[in-house]
C-alpha cells in the first residue's frame, strides 16, 4: 500500500468516526426523547411534554450534523478504491420527517421510534464500513 492509499483509508476512518460520534449523540437524544414521551404520554402533563421536544430538538440537531458527517464520510468513500457512494447513499436521508406536524403523542413515539431504528441502522453500516477499511491498513 503507497502513502496515498494509506491517507485515503485514514481519512474515510475518521470521517467515519465523525458520523458515529453524531449518531450516537443522536440516538442517545432519540431515548431520552422516547422515555420523556412515555411519560409523557401517561400524563406527565406540560413539564414532561415541554422536555420531550426539548431533547427532539437536540435530537434532531444531531441527525442533521449525522447527515452532514455522512456526506463527508461519502466523500471520502469514493477516494478509497473500491468503494462509491452507493455504500452509504441508503441512509443518507434517513429522519427528514421531524415536526412535520404531529397530531397525537402516539404519533410522536411511533416516529421517535422509527428514528432509533434508523439510527441503529446507520450505525451499523457505518461500524460495518469503518471494520474494512481497518482491515485494509
Amino acid at each position: 500500500m503507497d502513502n496515498t492509499e494509506y491517507k485515503e483509508i485514514r481519512e474515510a476512518i475518521d470521517a467515519a468516526d465523525n458520523a458515529l460520534y453524531h449518531l450516537t449523540e443522536a440516538k442517545k437524544y432519540l431515548n431520552s426523547a422516547g422515555n420523556w414521551g412515555l411519560l409523557d404520554i401517561f400524563g406527565g402533563g406540560l413539564i414532561s411534554g415541554i422536555v420531550k421536544h426539548s431533547k427532539m430538538s437536540n435530537a434532531e440537531n444531531e441527525i442533521e450534523a449525522a447527515k452532514h458527517a455522512l456526506q463527508s464520510f461519502s466523500k471520502e468513500l469514493r477516494d478509497v478504491s473500491g468503494y462509491s457512494s452507493i455504500h452509504i447513499g441508503e441512509f443518507l436521508t434517513f429522519a427528514d420527517f421531524f415536526f412535520d406536524g404531529f397530531l397525537a403523542d402516539m404519533i410522536v413515539q411511533s416516529k421517535i421510534s422509527d428514528a432509533k431504528r434508523q439510527c441503529d441502522e446507520a450505525i451499523y453500516r457505518v461500524i460495518e464500513i469503518k471494520s474494512e477499511l481497518e482491515s485494509r491498513l
